[in-house]
């Protein structure tokens, strides 16, 4: 069995683009011409290795090839620009982070990229749980992630460690209390979306097992907004709780409750000098945010939860 270049660039263009038809534009190439490859690259292998979906993805099958694709399209794009520097050619890079990092210490790290020539981010948004599937399918070359346990292929550092701390407004509190701590049980709360547990690990804590009414806000900025507007309860970012609690807008829920998430940077394994560059930004971004230190406590209520 040896595989083609084309074969693999084209099923990459397709995962990418999503559709035969986009990949065939991307690749300047007719939709016939698309087909056909990958045609000839299932019948190479024996196997079907992109689902003919919307959008088209890469079977499992398909993954291993991906990753093999998008490796051999970052070195080639590095040694071409090695052979003819200053072609305007710029090396492609698709990383995950989830929405909390990249509205707080990750922010930190696209300040420089804007400056190289060389390079394209490609920015995915995934629930820092669920972030190391993206590696597994070849989709991105690193991410920031829960996971450190290293995807096969893949080098795994710490980061950063982000901490949540459960809080509201004092009027939700007030409408809530039970004795001298609230219903936890009964108080509406707000998540990013179904695939965040942070709020349940807490509610676990305290012996909850059935959902309160929960809302849904999907964006970082968003939910912030409608925990300090009285919305429901939310578990927040120090960061993002410490302005709150200076200025009265929202209490902290117990003295002890937080959860900590600590973060990791998975990178594919490969002696690339563009992938090389933005891990050491991620690690000084990183080192940066952990060196600020634990957040003032705050106002509390409600004694309970772990530290």
């Amino acid at each position: 069995m040896r595989l083609q270049l084309d074969h693999l660039a084209t099923l990459l263009a397709i995962v990418d683009t999503g559709t035969f038809d986009a990949a065939a534009r991307r690749l300047h190439v007719t939709p016939s011409a698309v087909s056909q490859r990958m045609k000839a690259l299932e019948a190479e292998i024996g196997q079907v290795v992109v689902g003919r979906t919307a959008p088209c993805s890469a079977t499992s099958a398909g993954e291993a090839l991906l990753r093999l694709a998008r490796q051999q399209r970052l070195l080639e794009s590095e040694a071409l620009a090695g052979l003819a520097p200053g072609t305007g050619a710029r090396a492609d890079l698709p990383i995950v982070v989830n929405a909390d990092s990249l509205s707080t210490w990750f922010g930190g790290v696209l300040t420089e990229p804007g400056a190289w020539d060389d390079v394209v981010l490609r920015l995915r948004v995934e629930d820092q749980d669920h972030s190391a599937r993206l590696l597994r399918s070849g989709e991105v070359l690193a991410a920031v992630t829960s996971d450190p346990s290293p995807v096969q292929g893949c080098s795994t550092e710490p980061l950063v460690t982000l901490r949540y701390v459960p809080a509201a407004t004092p009027a939700l509190v007030q409408r809530h209390r039970l004795g001298r701590g609230i219903d936890w049980a009964g108080m509406p709360l707000v998540r990013f979306n179904d695939k965040d547990d942070i709020q349940q690990r807490i509610l676990a804590r305290h012996g909850v097992t059935e959902d309160p009414p929960t809302h849904e806000v999907p964006d970082s900025g968003g939910f912030v907004t409608a925990v300090r507007a009285g919305l429901g309860w939310g578990a927040l970012l120090t960061s993002q709780l410490d302005p709150l609690l200076e200025s009265g807008d929202l209490v902290r829920l117990g003295t002890r409750d937080h959860v900590d998430v600590p973060l990791y940077w998975q990178r594919w394994r490969l002696p690339s000098a563009h992938l090389e560059r933005l891990s050491a930004l991620v690690r000084r971004e990183a080192a940066r945010a952990a060196g600020r230190g634990r957040p003032r406590p705050g106002s509390d209520v409600g004694a309970g939860g772990s530290s």
